[in-house]
């Protein structure tokens, strides 16, 4: 199963966003890009990848590592602010408010994966981030898109928990054009205790 960790905005903050990301629906161009599906959006604070759950299931000890992690971490504030592009292949919503806090809580994400047994690969230096679009040729001009965004300043937020999150890609077929869909593992409060 494909496993990350990740901060869910809530309803209120998607449905801000996602009127914004109408308006970015309707710009030139729009059709040729794969747009993220509102219900899964979220930060992701590590990507597990695929876990094997045989011979030994690591699940139970990553879920009790990350709350630990979550448990260490007190609840912070975030807002969505402007957007971004990764190498023009990826449009993003930019995240605002204590970004230190999400930082480290990435770092305990990850931590609870290699304590758990989990191969991380290499640390990326981590960029917070809402990942809204994507051109799969790597060359779309988003320019105009990050200019649509620019006045963009979503309500802040109150992060209380890190999500454990299941993705399945086949996304309701599989075809062409799905999307991820996503399910929630494990919800782990933010704690602030030692």
């Amino acid at each position: 199963m494909r496993l990350f960790a990740g901060v869910l905005p809530p309803p209120s903050v998607a449905a801000e966003l996602g009127r914004a990301v109408d308006q970015l629906e309707d710009l030139p161009g729009a059709s040729a890009l794969k747009w993220t599906g509102r219900p899964g959006w979220h930060l992701t604070l590590a990507f597990y990848g695929e876990v094997r759950q045989e011979p030994a299931d690591p699940v139970p000890e990553l879920i009790r590592r990350l709350a630990l992690a979550a448990r260490r971490t007190p609840p912070f504030t975030l807002a969505l602010r402007g957007a971004g592009v990764f190498g023009g292949r990826s449009l993003w919503a930019d995240v605002a408010g204590d970004t230190g806090a999400l930082a480290r809580l990435s770092d305990g994400a990850q931590e609870a994966a290699r304590g758990a047994g989990l191969p991380m690969g290499e640390h990326r230096r981590f960029r917070p981030h809402l990942s809204l679009a994507r051109d799969r040729a790597g060359d779309f001009d988003f320019g105009p898109y990050v200019d649509a965004m620019a006045g963009f300043r979503g309500a802040e937020w109150e992060v209380g928990e890190v999500a454990l999150v299941r993705s399945d890609l086949s996304g309701g077929g599989g075809g062409v054009g799905a999307r991820a869909r996503y399910e929630v593992v494990a919800a782990l409060a933010l704690g602030g205790g030692g």
